[in-house]
């Protein structure tokens, strides 16, 4: 890709992109949100038109009309967001637009044993082909796009994000799968915001700021330290940053706690100043956990204590007024508004500061919204723009202040830093020390070890519907971690 330009209105996303990609190779395409990275890889998968450059692929002039001509010429693409049919199958949704057939009639057991195949390839042959997608948690979805991906015979595999909502076990089974692809000689354009993957996986890099490329070279011998400085411009002396804090008395406290399926026994507290994280693996419970603290599912047994008063029972609107509030993991359809604007979803919960019997204050709100947007480093026009039109780290941003906004004392985080750059990230991690510094009690769940023992006071392992141990960060090491999560060398909660 040559001296590739994309404006958007008066919004210049690719300013002079340059691309090179080997046959068989894993390049890493790094930058932070807003960079320019989704933006790229959608004109080369035929999804935007370029306004100038160049595309060529094996050699030739490549110009492609519509991502299904992307398609058939051997460009795949496994979205950021997912772009799944929620009412369809997962074995629809796999073979989608390259269904087995003949003579114009489907053949749906053929269909069935390919997805069930694919599924396979990714060690997930649990999902059930006949369950449709909605039913699914955003782990498992995120798998079947993959696997629908795996489905075709690409040329250039392009990976947004792959393993955003993925456990480290799926993490390494990806990993296998893209070492396979790669012998094949299929090309892969892997963008990823976890760098220490990038160097795992990928063997060059790069690098866009602003629209523009502002570095390349090989991955095996860069230091992350200078692609950092070339992503944000700047040096970035600490990723965790560790908030000196205190931590109190219980402020939540769950005694064998279950839902309909999930969790299924559920014993913890958790303290005034603490950050608590929850690990595990696909499946475990933790967000099901999150989302019956919230009163989003039903509590079948147990008891929530909230500041020592039993709250087993309650709706969201009563969890807000109690001081709790719930970043979710699925942005698009639980966490924002995509239509309305950044203002309109970072104060949607609280309007106290800037309202007067029942009327808005929009220039108060506006004001109150950009200091929002200052502090968090959001990348938008105006407080004014829709959601919908930000970069998926921006939205997580969007989301993440609202709970700031709302000034709740209890925060359940589900995957926080899901989609957002390294910049970013060590912006969030040392705002969530401030906050534990402030008093906020925050439950932190995430897939990625490495924040986990970064940032976290304690560290809960979910196996099963259960909490199998919870220990000092300090006391875990990743493999301890992963052990506990699939139910070998886990002690007793403490």
């Amino acid at each position: 890709m040559t001296g590739v330009q994309k404006r958007f209105g008066a919004t210049q996303a690719l300013r002079n992109v340059f691309l090179e990609v080997a046959p068989g190779e894993v390049h890493a395409l790094i930058g932070e949100n807003g960079a320019g990275k989704s933006t790229l890889m959608k004109i080369l998968s035929g999804a935007y038109k370029p306004d100038a450059g160049s595309i060529e692929l094996d050699g030739a002039p490549f110009v492609p009309a519509n991502p299904h001509h992307a398609r058939q010429c051997g460009i795949a693409m496994i979205y950021q967001e997912l772009t799944l049919a929620p009412h369809l199958s997962v074995a629809e949704n796999i073979l989608l637009g390259c269904e087995p057939s003949r003579r114009g009639w489907l053949n749906r057991k053929r269909r069935r044993e390919m997805a069930r195949v694919a599924l396979a390839t990714l060690g997930h042959e649990n999902i059930s082909c006949d369950k449709p997608v909605h039913r699914l948690s955003i782990a498992e979805q995120q798998i079947v796009e993959i696997a629908r991906v795996l489905i075709g015979q690409p040329k250039v595999l392009i990976m947004d994000e792959p393993t955003s909502s993925l456990a480290q076990t799926d993490a390494e089974r990806l990993f296998a799968i893209i070492e396979r692809l790669s012998k094949r000689g299929v090309s892969v354009v892997y963008i990823s915001h976890f760098l220490e993957e990038c160097k795992r996986v990928c063997a060059r890099y790069t690098v866009l700021r602003d629209g523009e490329t502002v570095g390349n070279g090989d991955m095996q011998t860069a230091e992350i330290t200078d692609i950092i400085r070339l992503m944000v411009g700047r040096e970035v002396d600490e990723i965790y940053t560790r908030v000196p804090h205190e931590i109190g008395d219980p402020v939540l406290e769950l005694r064998h706690v279950a839902g309909r399926t999930k969790p299924r026994d559920v014993d913890l507290v958790l303290r005034k100043g603490e950050v608590l994280g929850i690990a595990g693996l696909i499946g475990a419970g933790r967000t099901e956990t999150l989302r019956a603290l919230f009163g989003l599912d039903p509590i079948c047994n147990g008891t929530v204590l909230l500041f020592s008063w039993d709250r087993t029972h309650g709706t969201p609107s009563d969890r807000l007024q109690q001081g709790v509030g719930l970043l979710s993991e699925n942005r698009k359809e639980e966490g924002l508004m995509l239509d309305r604007s950044v203002a309109d979803n970072l104060t949607s919960t609280r309007y106290a500061p800037f309202s007067r019997l029942g009327f808005v204050n929009g220039f108060r709100q506006r004001r109150c919204v950009s200091d929002w947007i200052r502090r968090l480093d959001i990348r938008t026009r105006r407080a004014t723009q829709r959601v919908a039109e930000l970069s998926g780290g921006n939205q997580q941003k969007v989301a993440l202040g609202r709970l700031l906004h709302h000034d709740a004392a209890v925060l359940l985080l589900d995957e926080p830093t899901r989609g957002i750059d390294v910049g970013s990230k060590a912006q969030i991690y040392k705002l969530i020390g401030e906050l534990a510094a402030e008093g906020k009690a925050i439950v932190f769940v995430s897939s990625y070890l490495p924040e986990l023992l970064g940032i976290c006071d304690r560290i809960a392992v979910m196996c099963r519907g259960q909490i199998t141990a919870i220990r000092p960060a300090p006391e875990w090491t990743e493999d301890g971690i992963i052990a506990a999560a699939i139910g070998q060398g886990a002690t007793s909660p403490s």
